[in-house]
């Protein structure tokens, strides 16, 4: 057992965060939501849907996984708390600028606009998918946050296996492949 304080800040504090991070989802949700009607409108063409429940339940138990690991293994955040605290904010930061810079074209799902090239603005001058980036930067750092190591690898390998296809379909998507995901 772990019962190593972080310097104050305690498992209560840790799955706060990761409440605040699940509130997060839900707003992100409803702009995605709302640029799925705006994209669809515009004829927009969605890519690979059937690995999007798969995304979703993985996302979802993430946010599951956290609190009972760190509950039932009676976990506490390390003494890296604020290093791993850091990295949730900077990654809601990374993912927020994505967001702001797509506008109405970002979404969860792989939904493409026929003639309209990709987006080469903000975070995107620098990477093809910088979401992504803050993707796999919050599944390692929130759960570790809470003290759940065994969640923090579970969903990074879980994740790995899944970003691994889901860049394949939007590259495909946005023309910078030329094979079927």
């Amino acid at each position: 057992m772990c019962r190593r304080q972080g310097g104050g800040f305690r498992r209560g504090h840790a799955l706060a965060v990761v409440g605040a991070v699940a509130l997060e989802r839900v707003a992100e949700l409803v702009v995605a939501r709302r640029n799925d009607t705006w994209a669809r409108e515009r004829v927009g063409v969605e890519h690979g849907a059937g690995h999007y429940p798969v995304m979703v339940a993985l996302h979802s138990g993430l946010l599951a996984a956290i609190p009972l690991e760190a509950v039932l293994r009676d976990r506490q955040p390390p003494r890296s708390w604020p290093l791993l605290l850091g990295a949730c904010v900077g990654a809601q930061a990374l993912r927020w600028w994505c967001i702001r810079t797509l506008g109405p074209r970002w979404n969860t799902r792989v939904i493409v606009l026929p003639e309209v090239p990709p987006v080469v603005a903000g975070p995107y001058r620098l990477l093809d998918h910088p979401n992504y980036v803050a993707v796999v930067v919050e599944g390692a750092a929130l759960p570790l946050l809470a003290g759940a190591s065994r969640t923090a690898a579970a969903f990074s390998v879980a994740n790995a296996v899944l970003l691994r296809h889901r860049i394949r379909v939007e590259d495909t998507a946005l023309g910078r492949r030329d094979d079927e995901a």
